[in-house]
């Protein structure tokens, strides 16, 4: 699957084995990173398979990526179990790669920058130093089912401000990748909204929290420095929760996508539920089981926290949002973006100035390379609930059991027979009690 982020002055796509980096306000190469050309594991270091085999060989396939919250650093996985530290500014520079215990599925930076986690298959959460680049990871918590999604969060202070600059309005610019045949197909939607003055927060240095989710339909928020300590569970899905994301202009809210196709928005730190929006349209004609199942893929929200965008697995449109800021939280369906494609993924513009023009000039020489590599299935599809009503199978099934064993049985019996093999006592009484029962009939 294809994957998009934007942060700082660089935007990068992520597509099979290949990584692209374009720059959007300056007239840079892209940069371009190969996994099947990144450092192999030693051999003495080579983990074992579960049977005591030497373990499956990935394919380079990259699993998940993720910015810093600067965009000074980024952080990469593949399904060969590499973690792969880089380096944005000044330029691109590969800073170290260390190997994970199990394929990862998400990745997170600290606010402070300082360590990396990595959530694996297995449900356990890893943090990887960045000030010290080849030390192992050190396990910090775990699930008992596959992580699917990892936040990081940060201690809030309020303060008020003396004086507020005025403000009109605002543009918040969609950047959406969708997937063509020959060619990519972007668009901007300018989204403008009136801004209000609001209260101005700052971010402590210490890191509080670490949001994580699962298969098992709950979200756990967990102190960082203890995270023995849960500080709360965000309860309320139905089916797996498939992403997450905290809006920087709202701190205290925590949105999250859900493979039971709704979008719910939380007070995380209580663990309270906001609001539920349910992204299936209602229909007069019954939907077929895949219809149903169409989770939420990816919420981005607008830099500027008033905007959110949602997108659905194999649905060739893209639902937004607008956010409005009042103590409880409100999401108020906005516009649906249709698409000639369903989208591989979206992000917002991290500044109003960029270039689209660099973004496509970097992209359409890579574009065949990409295409390739880009998965069209269901990822998600696996991770859904099956309910088995087979006790009419199973019953069936034991009455032919049953029948086979009777036949099976009488064979036997007619193969004595036909030998002149004499009965054993038990079968001789039972055939003479029964001769006996149909003669006093």
């Amino acid at each position: 699957m294809a994957s998009v982020a934007a942060s700082g002055e660089n935007l990068v796509l992520c597509c099979g084995k290949n990584l692209v980096g374009i720059h959007i306000k300056q007239d840079r190469e892209p940069f371009v990173f190969d996994c099947s050309k990144a450092e192999q594991k030693p051999k003495e270091n080579e983990n074992k398979s579960e049977d005591g085999g030497p373990e499956e060989k990935g394919s380079d396939r990259i699993l998940a990526f993720t910015f810093s919250a600067s965009g000074r650093l980024l952080s990469l996985t593949d399904d060969n179990k590499r973690l792969i530290l880089f380096r944005t500014e000044p330029s691109w520079e590969c800073v170290s790669t260390r190997w994970v215990v199990r394929r990862c599925t998400s990745l997170a930076f600290t606010s402070a920058e300082d360590q990396v986690m990595a959530g694996d298959k297995s449900g356990d959460v890893y943090s990887f130093s960045v000030t010290e680049p080849q030390k192992a990871g050190e396990l910090r918590l775990g699930h008992l089912s596959m992580l699917l999604a990892l936040w990081m969060l940060a201690t809030q202070s309020h303060q008020e401000p003396t004086s507020l600059p005025k403000v009109e309005s605002r543009k918040a610019c969609l950047r959406l990748m969708s997937c063509a045949e020959t060619s990519t197909v972007h668009r901007r939607t300018p989204l403008t909204d009136p801004v209000t003055p609001s209260t101005l927060q700052a971010v402590s240095p210490d890191d509080r929290y670490v949001v994580t989710a699962d298969r098992d339909e709950k979200i756990r928020v967990s102190v960082l420095r203890s995270p023995h300590n849960i500080q709360a569970f965000c309860l309320g899905h139905r089916e797996f929760v498939s992403c997450l994301s905290i809006p920087l202009a709202h701190p205290h809210w925590l949105f999250s996508g859900s493979g039971d196709g709704t979008v719910r928005l939380w007070e995380y730190e209580s663990g309270r539920s906001l609001q539920s929006c349910d992204l299936k349209e209602p229909s007069e004609t019954p939907a077929t089981d895949s219809a149903k199942k169409s989770a939420v893929c990816r919420i981005a929200v607008s830099p500027d926290g008033r905007h959110a965008a949602v997108l659905c697995e194999r649905a060739p449109s893209v639902q937004l949002f607008r956010v409005q800021k009042d103590p409880e939280g409100r999401l108020v369906p906005g516009e649906t973006l249709t698409l000639p494609h369903c989208a591989w993924d979206l992000t917002f513009d991290p500044t109003e100035d960029s270039d689209l023009s660099r973004v496509l000039v970097g992209l359409r020489p890579r574009w065949g390379a990409l295409s390739d590599g880009a998965c069209v299935e269901n990822r998600f599809q696996h991770l859904y609930k099956v309910n088995f009503d087979n006790m009419a199978s199973y019953l069936q099934r034991k009455q032919e059991r049953k029948e086979r064993f009777q036949q099976k049985k009488q064979q036997k019996r007619e193969a004595k027979k036909r030998a002149g093999i004499p009965q054993s006592n038990g079968a001789s009484k039972k055939a003479k009690a029964k001769q006996t029962g149909e003669a006093a009939s």
